[in-house]
């Protein structure tokens, strides 16, 4: 079997091996496992790899190139339109040598993928819409527009769409997925938390608005203020970093919170082992892998209720569901933190329900994709 992925993802070159953003190639190499061929449309940059990327397992790969595109501003939008005869070549071309066709979506590559492939109706297909799915989420037209022809099945055939939570009145070709980090052996029973001492926070995501690191900062700030002995790490990087090292330091936080940056899977595995709770108020989030892998080692999430968050924390059982407000949230945490036996009941639900969700798992349900033929 020939498999072709649709990518948004930029990648590298380094010794004859692409690399790609971790999270994403690390899945990718388990959908290799199971075909002959695979072929990656996508851009490349220059530049060497970083702890956060991964090269794909497969060696032979056939890399086709197309120019990063972009509709920030005019000049994007002007470069976008001069390459869209290319591209929209190029991915006909890939399609039609493809046996199954895959589609990383949302993304502007994954909206020309979407628009592509029903050409090409009676090729097998997946995409994984790795966004909110939420219907009723405002989102920007090109994500909406995608999640319309993804659902249509008259425009989209013998595709599967993999989505994140469950969501009523969906097309049959919708199919809940799940992403996982660990595998059944990193299982582990680690000891029961103590939540009326020192409290440690994580945060791990990219320091972006989107992310809300500030508010992260601040609640952790709030209950530093309030006399609870607190301490807050960051782990990611992005455009807020010096944003957000200035206020550290204008509000003398440097003993309490840490920016360390991208940092590698084993790193982050050590500090879910030792963190109480970590923190996401994100504005949105597909699946929220930093949410799941922290609940997977007994960690109580602190998150805002968007896409499948309030899913996956069962309503807030398996953790905390905060309003992106400060002195709201900071309400949300105290009430937890005055139950302490509800808490080591939530860490504990929190990592029964996340340890289900294992790469053991994920690859059997990936298997069975490939080998299936939608209608």
């Amino acid at each position: 079997m020939r498999f072709l992925i649709i990518t948004h993802v930029l990648h590298k070159k380094n010794q004859n091996q692409y690399f790609g953003y971790a999270p994403y190639v690390r899945e990718m190499n388990l959908w290799f496992k199971h075909v002959d061929q695979v072929e990656v449309l996508g851009a490349l940059e220059d530049g060497i790899p970083t702890d956060i990327d991964l090269p794909y397992v497969q060696r032979d790969i056939q890399f086709t190139t197309i120019p990063e595109i972009s509709l920030i501003n005019l000049k994007q939008i002007v470069r976008t339109l001069w390459f869209l005869p290319l591209i929209f070549m190029r991915l006909c071309q890939a399609c039609r040598r493809a046996d199954h066709i895959h589609l990383r979506c949302p993304g502007n590559i994954g909206l020309l993928g979407c628009l592509v492939q029903m050409l090409f109706p009676k090729k097998i297909k997946t995409a994984k819409y790795a966004g909110n799915w939420d219907p009723k989420a405002k989102q920007p037209l090109s994500y909406r527009l995608q999640k319309w022809l993804l659902s249509n099945t008259f425009l989209t055939r013998n595709m599967q769409v993999l989505v994140y939570g469950h969501w009523p009145e969906q097309t049959k070709n919708i199919k809940p997925f799940f992403t996982a980090s660990y595998t059944e052996g990193e299982r582990e029973i680690l000891k029961e938390r103590k939540y009326d001492g020192r409290l440690y926070f994580v945060f791990v995501g990219s320091l972006v608005s989107g992310k809300r690191p500030l508010l992260a900062i601040q609640m952790v700030e709030a209950l530093n203020k309030q006399g609870r002995k607190v301490q807050l790490d960051l782990y990611g990087d992005g455009i807020l970093k010096s944003e957000l090292e200035a206020y550290i330091k204008a509000k003398h936080l440097e003993a309490v919170v840490r920016l360390l940056g991208n940092q590698s899977k084993e790193v982050l595995k050590k500090a879910y082992k030792q963190a109480h709770f970590l923190i996401l108020a994100s504005k949105s989030e597909g699946w929220p892998k930093a949410v799941a892998e922290g609940m997977f080692f007994g960690v109580i999430p602190i998150a805002t209720d968007i896409s499948c968050v309030s899913d996956m924390l069962d309503g807030g059982e398996r953790g905390i569901l905060i309003k992106p407000e400060l002195e709201l949230a900071v309400q949300s945490i105290n009430n937890a933190l005055i139950k302490l036996e509800t808490l080591k009941k939530m860490s504990a639900l929190a990592m029964e329900w996340s340890q289900k969700f294992t790469l053991d798992r994920f690859e059997k349900d990936i298997k069975a994709l490939i080998q299936s033929t939608p209608k």
